[in-house]
């Protein structure tokens, strides 16, 4: 697989992302010799780029990943995330002090089996906790030998200079895919500017675009999307127009809609590095065979075109987790 730079580090071209696999879209923790295999494989197929965090699950993603990746540790770049209350037993309460970032950190370094964490995000900007205070306590950890380099998640722009501006950041993780472009107009030119990597979550629009939810599906309550307003029934049934654009361009291209719309989202940018995530082995060989689909300048002109022909229906995230993203 090709290699891109978030900053100064270098990882595959797609990573994997390791959420769903404690059952964050229903279905319960998934079974951890399955995970273990399933992130193995994903390195034999030339990932080496993983992304965990402390609250998944709790703990439990950085589990799978530690004794998933601990015979090639040096051979793969582990990012993991801060910025919770899991801590102090409040995991949906917004957490940066620097002494939770100190233990934070040293739980994840016991799940992860390792006595370093490639890149370490703030999971969310805490708004009680100047980003000054929070980059000094990375850039200590960061002399410490624990942590190797750093990244904001759903950051804004003036975050992200505040931030830079005491110890470089390396890479901004946010949601972006065809279906949600904000980043584009809200982060880039900033990360552009600062040579600063883009890692975009959710980039197959938590599986919309692999056509895995229809109009007639209803969510249980261990389902992510079963209050995000661009999955409830009417909005489902507007937004399909986006799937049948993909799967069309799909056709075109002879591949599948999901390596179409990941393929989309490589092309954006060259340092933009998606981090799509599954729980079946199939899914991953389809997710990682999107780096050989190519778009030219004049495809990506056109599918620009047709996208903004497309109405869209529905926020992308519940009010109180959309009260959790930094709009300084």
């Amino acid at each position: 697989m090709n290699i891109r730079k978030l900053g100064s580090l270098e990882v595959s071209g797609m990573g994997l992302g390791c959420l769903p696999m404690v059952g964050y879209y229903g279905g319960g923790p998934r079974d951890r010799k399955a995970m273990v295999s399933l992130i193995r494989t994903a390195f034999e197929q030339g990932v080496t780029f993983f992304d965990t965090a402390e609250v998944y699950g709790p703990h439990l993603s950085e589990a799978f990943v530690g004794e998933a990746l601990a015979p090639v540790r040096d051979q793969v770049v582990i990012a993991s995330k801060f910025g919770f209350g899991v801590e102090e037993g409040q995991p949906t309460a917004l957490n940066s002090h620097p002494d939770h970032i100190r233990r934070a950190v040293e739980g994840s370094l016991k799940r992860l089996k390792t006595d370093h964490i490639d890149l370490l995000y703030q999971h969310r900007p805490d708004p009680k906790v100047p980003i000054e205070d929070v980059a000094g306590a990375i850039k200590d950890l960061i002399q410490a030998g624990k942590v190797k380099h750093w990244g904001l998640s759903e950051a804004s722009a003036t975050t992200i200079r505040r931030a830079h501006a005491v110890h470089p950041v390396a890479a901004v993780q946010s949601e972006y895919a065809m279906w949600w472009r904000e980043p584009e107009t809200r982060i880039f030119p900033t990360l552009e500017e600062l040579g600063i990597g883009f890692v975009p979550y959710c980039p197959t629009a938590r599986s919309f675009l692999a056509g895995a939810v229809n109009p007639s599906h209803r969510f249980d309550q261990t389902d992510r999307r079963h209050n995000l307003p661009r999955f409830q029934p009417d909005a489902l049934r507007i937004n399909m127009a986006l799937l049948e654009f993909a799967r069309d361009w799909a056709r075109r291209k002879n591949t599948t809609a999901v390596q179409f719309a990941l393929a989309w989202v490589i092309a954006q940018r060259p340092w933009i590095v998606p981090i799509p995530g599954t729980t079946q082995y199939p899914h991953l060989i389809e997710n990682i065979g999107a780096v050989n689909v190519q778009l030219t300048a004049n495809e990506l002109r056109e599918i620009d075109a047709g996208l903004a022909k497309i109405t869209l229906r529905g926020g992308r995230a519940d009010p109180f987790t959309e009260s959790q993203f930094d709009r300084s």
